[in-house]
C-alpha cells in the first residue's frame, strides 16, 4: 500500500464530501428562508453518514447546524 497516495485518496474524498454538503445545506437553508418556512434564526440537529462496503463500516455522526 502506499501511504501517500491512501491518504490523498482520503482527503479528496472527504473535500469533496464537505464541500458538497455546505452548498446543499446552504441551499436548503436560502430555500427555505425565501419560502417563510424558518426564520433564519433556529438551530438543525444534523446527521451524516459514511459508509465503506467492502471494508464493512458504518458510522454516523451527529451534530448541530445554528443559523445565529
Amino acid at each position: 500500500m502506499n501511504e501517500e497516495a491512501f491518504n490523498l485518496s482520503i482527503r479528496k474524498f472527504l473535500k469533496t464530501v464537505g464541500v458538497n454538503s455546505q452548498r446543499e445545506i446552504e441551499h436548503a437553508v436560502a430555500n427555505a428562508i425565501a419560502a417563510g418556512t424558518i426564520a433564519g434564526t433556529e438551530s438543525f440537529p444534523a446527521k451524516m453518514t459514511l459508509e465503506v462496503g467492502k471494508l464493512k463500516i458504518k458510522f454516523e455522526f451527529s451534530g448541530e447546524i445554528t443559523l445565529q
